[in-house]
């Protein structure tokens, strides 16, 4: 279904930093998938920089190996999740996948736009989502009504609704925040080239001419949205601050571990809100 046999296992594993002598042989079991979920988050930022630059984004494995794995560039939710469901299909994992209605923006009604992996483990479900940038867990959570983890000092929760609609949440210092929800229905790779297709192309995606970059750190949280950067600690706490056209490029690589060529580097400068 996710192509796993052709993936490049190895070069996945030493691109996450993940060794099987200290960290564990693979199998599929929960601590692998927790183990791999954490490294993934660690090594891989999100960001929507092609979709800013106006370029094609493929959702092939072999584009997505090249693009996240060789070239050591990060993705969103559709490239992190797809390839993240290659990696869990070659172990062994039963996953699928779903799709969701973001609400960590209000009370909005969105279209169902984010995509994110279910994997069952004897005969359990866990919501599995390396895609959703800052908010997102940095650990599998257990689909189940009122279940709660925490992370890192990070809390997530599932809630259910009618229709049997799960809705993963967050602790914060004010209370439990809706970040996104979805049905149990199935998807696969072609309603994910579907929900691709809009969030790159259409003129009311949030994705294009502007930079996104985030990451989900263990300590602090940080997104960078046109030219304006947030920290998020576990406190509650959120500073900002602007990321001039001078500070953009390191910016991306220091703060979030992006690698970028000459081309790349000189069109994001140019969309910046301050100008080359």
């Amino acid at each position: 279904m996710w192509s796993g046999e052709e993936l490049d296992l190895d070069a996945y594993l030493a691109r996450i930093g993940y060794e099987t002598e200290r960290d564990g042989e693979l199998a599929s079991d929960l601590r692998t998938l927790t183990a791999l979920h954490r490294a993934h988050i660690r090594a891989f930022p999100f960001e929507n920089l092609d979709v800013a630059l106006g370029r094609r984004v493929p959702l092939d494995l072999k584009n997505l190996q090249a693009k996240l794995v060789e070239r050591r560039r990060g993705g969103y939710c559709y490239e992190q999740n797809s390839l993240f469901a290659a990696v869990l299909e070659r172990i062994g994992f039963s996953v699928t996948g779903r799709g969701a209605r973001n609400r960590s923006r209000g009370a909005a009604l969105p279209p169902v736009t984010h995509a994110l992996l279910v994997v069952t483990i004897d005969d359990e479900q866990w919501l599995a989502d390396v895609g959703f940038g800052w908010q997102g867990p940095l650990e599998p959570v257990p689909l189940r009504d009122g279940s709660h983890v925490e992370q890192s000092g990070w809390t997530f929760g599932i809630g259910v609704e009618a229709e049997g609609i799960h809705v993963l949440r967050s602790l914060r210092p004010q209370g439990w925040t809706d970040l996104y929800a979805f049905s149990p229905q199935t998807l696969y790779p072609g309603d994910f080239t579907v929900m691709n297709h809009y969030s790159s192309s259409h003129p009311e995606s949030r994705f294009l001419g502007q930079v996104v970059a985030q990451r989900p750190g263990a300590d602090v949280r940080r997104a960078l949205v046109r030219d304006r950067l947030s920290t998020m600690r576990k406190d509650g706490v959120t500073e900002e601050r602007i990321v001039t056209v001078d500070e953009l490029i390191a910016t991306l690589a220091g703060d979030f571990g992006i690698e970028l060529d000459d081309e790349e580097r000189t069109g994001l400068e140019r969309m910046h809100p301050m100008g080359p």
